[in-house]
């Protein structure tokens, strides 16, 4: 089969590119217009909501390993927005936590992410912003494999993704 264009493409193979480039979209945003990466919007996130944590903690929290944060919060720390806390009774044991330009640059994003505005016209309109969020809650909260769901109207014809 000859995928020609866009409307040619499965519905499977359609979802996994637009979220491809929603999320190159978005960390290209986040890099331009708050100087984060998505990493570092969540370790912030999550400093500002728990307060001052243990680096393993934050770590648990945000699905990396803590090699991986260790990075993340260099980059935040650099940049005014993260700080290491030591303990003076053992040295070892660090508390991140995030610093007033950071609870800045959070807030600016945060009425951003909270203004709902929508990413195109179709999603512009109510009705069909509701069966596209229907739809992907449905996606992600299915667990079930791609192609799996057979057809309202019962018929297993369709291509699998």
């Amino acid at each position: 089969m000859d995928l020609v264009t866009l409307n040619d493409v499965p519905m499977g193979r359609l979802l996994a590119l637009a979220g491809h480039v929603v999320t190159q979209r978005w960390n290209r945003f986040l890099a331009e217009k708050f100087n984060l990466t998505q990493a570092g919007m969540v370790a912030l996130m999550t400093l500002d909501k728990h307060g001052p944590l243990p680096h393993r903690e934050v770590a648990e929290r945000c699905f990396v390993r803590p090699a991986t944060l260790t990075g993340i919060v260099d980059t935040l720390e650099r940049d005014g927005l993260v700080e290491r806390q030591r303990n003076d009774s053992d040295r070892r044991s660090v508390r991140l936590a995030i610093t007033p330009a950071g609870h800045e640059r959070l807030a600016g994003l945060s009425v951003l992410i909270r203004s709902g505005r929508p990413l195109t016209s179709v999603d512009a309109d109510p009705e069909k912003a509701a069966v596209i969020r229907e739809f992907l809650l449905e996606v992600i909260g299915s667990g079930e494999e791609p192609g799996m769901t057979v057809p309202a109207d019962g018929t297993e014809g369709r291509k699998k993704c």
